[in-house]
């Protein structure tokens, strides 16, 4: 009986292995995430930060996986001095999308059906580079997720409860980093 139960255990565990499996691990399939305005660890241009027009920054996006039925994107600065303070939360993005355009409005919702969550400065939508001066340079981090499902979540939403509902979910990821300093 002890082999029997030994036996069905094994079993069950190379089965929730084998079905648990059927996801790609994110770090096994890496999207390629660039941006017309800066390339991967260069200065951000002063139109997308504080001291410009404070837009969102172009981005694209290739290397999608299968399956994908939406995209979001985190951007924040983990060199923040109290926190990683989060500039944009944008979710919900359809599939079929393998851009962003420059300048996307800070409105809960926008046409194609993508929501934003709320950034550190409290307020929907991109919240641009905008470190303390004097404080050295500051890396902004843009983090796609390619997911397997749309998110049932309303706009305005925090960091917290966009990655608790992105558990589970995430194809890929990509990410881009830019910096910024200010004198």
């Amino acid at each position: 009986m002890r082999q029997s139960v030994g036996v069905i255990l094994v079993t069950l565990l190379a089965l929730s292995t084998f079905l648990g499996a059927k996801k790609m691990s994110p770090s096994q399939h890496t999207m390629q995430l660039t941006s017309s305005l800066f390339t991967h660890q260069s200065r951000l241009p002063v139109d997308v930060t504080c001291e410009g027009k404070d837009i969102s920054p172009q981005l694209s996006w290739t290397n999608i996986p299968q399956g994908v039925k939406s995209f979001a994107l985190i951007c924040d600065d983990p060199d923040a001095p109290a926190k990683v303070w989060v500039h944009w939360l944008i979710f919900n993005i359809p599939a079929t999308t393998t851009h962003l355009e420059a300048g996307i409005p800070t409105t809960a919702t926008l046409a194609n059906g993508a929501r934003q969550g709320m950034n550190d400065s409290g307020t929907l939508g991109y919240g641009g580079a905008c470190p303390p001066k004097g404080h050295g340079t500051h890396h902004y981090i843009f983090t796609l997720y390619a997911l397997d499902m749309l998110l049932d979540l309303k706009p305005g939403i925090s960091r917290a409860v966009l990655e608790n509902a992105m558990k589970g979910h995430i194809l890929a990821t990509g990410k881009i980093i830019g910096t910024y300093s200010r004198k």
